[in-house]
């Protein structure tokens, strides 16, 4: 029996996986993000009974070094995570990034199923991505394979309107992660009509055919479809599952599906950009996945 967790800022998710996909007896607890041995209590008290743990969580493992980099759990922050954590556990312990945890969940049970290639791409409060071939998550150099959000290629006047280049977190300014996370579309909607609103309020005026919201949908499907597009013609992708809090606008990501295919070399005969299928539990499910490939253990 395999522990899974899906780790966040504020909540520790937990469940038992008897098999690759398959999780049960979820439970959850407060994430105690300054002190690593309480954290270490929370996990051991949820692993109780079980062979090894598998770990998503929102930060980033060189797989060379094993070190962590996380923002919103200082105790973890510059940690080789696995190590410490297999010491404290007394456990087989493996731990992936949460984006790659969803591609990995999507590839194995959801939209991803029967596809060789998938690019699973996160459009919540950033934009995240990763990759996973013939079922195996490629985590490439640094562990960034996959971060699609991140470098300066914003195009700054799409459809012939200024958009700021913004700041963003990485340290780098034009990430597209600034604009086509689902913060990114309220700044841009700010931007060019001066009025703030949440995504999921601009996402219904769109639907109502509001002008405003209509303009900077096109604008941000400008920005981001370029971008996707080229990954896809890079790693050959077959689908792409989308997740986050735009991913569960479908007909927003039916019109991202359509501006890519205008961008992409091949020409598909099917949807290739289309909405993940796992809901909730792509961390957990991920984790479970990646866990019994990367630890081997017979099925219980």
């Amino acid at each position: 029996m395999l522990a899974v967790f899906d780790i966040g800022g504020t909540r520790i998710r937990g469940a038992r996986s008897p098999a690759p996909g398959v999780v049960e007896r979820e439970t959850e607890a407060p994430t105690p993000t300054g002190d690593f041995a309480g954290f270490c209590a929370v996990l051991r008290a949820m692993a109780e009974g079980v062979q090894g743990v598998a770990i998503s969580i929102a930060g980033c493992i060189d797989p060379t070094t094993g070190r962590m980099k996380i923002a919103n759990i200082p105790c973890l922050d510059g940690r080789m995570v696995a190590a410490d954590l297999q010491a404290a556990l007394a456990l087989p312990v493996w731990i992936g990034n949460d984006a790659d945890c969803f591609a990995l969940a999507e590839a194995g049970s959801g939209a991803g199923r029967g596809h060789r290639t998938v690019f699973g791409v996160i459009l919540g409060t950033g934009v995240g991505g990763g990759l996973v071939i013939d079922g195996r998550l490629v985590t490439g150099a640094g562990g960034f394979a996959g971060e699609w959000g991140h470098g300066p290629v914003q195009d700054s006047r799409p459809l012939g309107r200024e958009v700021p280049r913004l700041d963003c977190g990485c340290g780098q300014v034009g990430c597209l992660d600034a604009i086509g996370s689902a913060r990114g579309i309220e700044r841009l909607h700010a931007h060019l009509h001066g009025r703030s609103l949440k995504a999921e309020a601009i996402m219904a005026d769109w639907q109502a055919e509001d002008a405003e919201a209509c303009e900077t949908v096109a604008v941000w499907l400008e920005v981001v479809a370029g971008p996707l597009a080229m990954v896809l013609n890079v790693v050959g992708a077959s689908v792409v599952p989308v997740g986050g809090g735009l991913g569960r606008a479908l007909p927003l990501v039916a019109a991202l599906d359509a501006a890519v295919a205008e961008r992409r070399l091949w020409r598909a005969p099917h949807p290739v950009v289309v909405p993940a299928q796992l809901g909730g539990e792509p961390g957990l499910i991920g984790a479970s996945h990646a866990g019994w490939t990367a630890l081997n253990w017979p099925k219980c």
